[in-house]
């Protein structure tokens, strides 16, 4: 019998531009741009992901229609990306030189260290580095 495997691929963030969000996403986060292609109409297909072999990506999706609503409410107000680093002082002090809005002072959980910020739409994200099992 063979077993078939899944994986996640890509996660939907909604932006209202293209170029806005995947400027962020590069000079903040660091992101790569794994492609952007032209679907015609005003709609592209563009990916991001932290790095070019990462296994799931984002999807940047402009908004259209009652989907305008929910940009900066991804997660109805929760936190609903996590971004892990292993040098967290550093990505801290890179994301604060580019003006990124932060929720709160970064604390020791736990399950590691982490801080809240803010997309360029509003949305919560935590910044993490796992402790050490």
């Amino acid at each position: 019998m063979t077993v078939s495997t899944i994986r996640l691929a890509l996660i939907t963030y909604l932006t209202d531009d293209y170029d806005a969000a995947i400027a962020w996403f590069q000079s903040v986060l660091g992101f790569v741009l794994l492609e952007d292609t032209d679907m015609g109409g005003g709609k592209r297909w563009v990916r991001m992901a932290p790095h070019p072999e990462a296994e799931t990506a984002f999807l940047i999706a402009k908004a259209v229609g009652d989907q305008t609503d929910c940009i900066g409410r991804h997660a109805g107000g929760r936190v609903g990306h996590f971004l892990f680093t292993d040098d967290f002082d550093g990505k801290y002090a890179q994301m604060q030189n580019a003006g990124v809005i932060f929720r709160e002072t970064p604390r020791s959980e736990p399950y590691g260290k982490v801080v809240v910020f803010e997309d360029l739409h509003g949305n919560p994200w935590d910044l993490m580095q796992p402790a050490m099992p």
